[in-house]
């Protein structure tokens, strides 16, 4: 079974920002494999087959600060080993649209994953970022992450989330090597 953790806000005030390009992510996959969703571990969830395995999608409600929470209840709960979540989240250090698959490393200065990173108590479990890009210099970081995309890299991140399903289901069947040869 794998779990993949798509990083946002609840709420529609923060829908379809930069910062909840993971829960994008979640909706685009799991309205794919048409999956039905219910209420779990602080969590949106999704239970089904993607590519002929057992997956749990997931959009935490605890609010991006306090993802960890979430995502540490989904992992108990399916009794999962760290190598077999993925978690999908913005990322100011890639260009827009860009796609990086990791299987481990630091949370990069993103809250949610610094909280992630804390409640399992390790960085060796595989993340996807969607790169975002970086605000113009002077422009309040923040206020970018939680901006919502022009039309023009509305475009970009649409193509970009697109590619990251096509990553996650190689991960999901493959394993995270194969999908980083084909997709970094």
């Amino acid at each position: 079974m794998k779990l993949i953790v798509g990083l946002g806000n609840p709420g529609p005030k923060y829908a379809n920002t930069r910062h909840n390009i993971g829960f994008q992510f979640i909706k685009k996959i799991g309205k794919l494999y048409e999956l039905s969703f219910t209420q779990r571990c602080d969590s949106i969830v999704g239970e089904g087959k993607i590519r002929y395995q057992e997956v749990v999608l997931a959009q935490p409600l605890t609010y991006m600060n306090r993802s960890g929470r979430a995502v540490k209840c989904l992992v108990r709960k399916y009794n999962l080993d760290l190598n077999d979540i993925l978690i999908v989240y913005d990322d100011l250090n890639l260009d827009i649209g860009k796609i990086r698959l990791r299987t481990s490393g630091s949370s990069g200065g993103h809250n949610g994953m610094k909280s992630i990173i804390n409640q399992l108590s390790s960085n060796q479990f595989p993340r996807l970022k969607i790169g975002i890009g970086r605000p113009e210099p002077g422009f309040d970081v923040s206020n970018y992450v939680l901006g919502r995309f022009s039309p023009e890299e509305k475009e970009v991140i649409d193509k970009s989330i697109e590619e990251a399903v096509q990553a996650a289901e190689t991960f999901i069947e493959s394993g995270p090597e194969v999908a980083m040869n084909k997709f970094n």
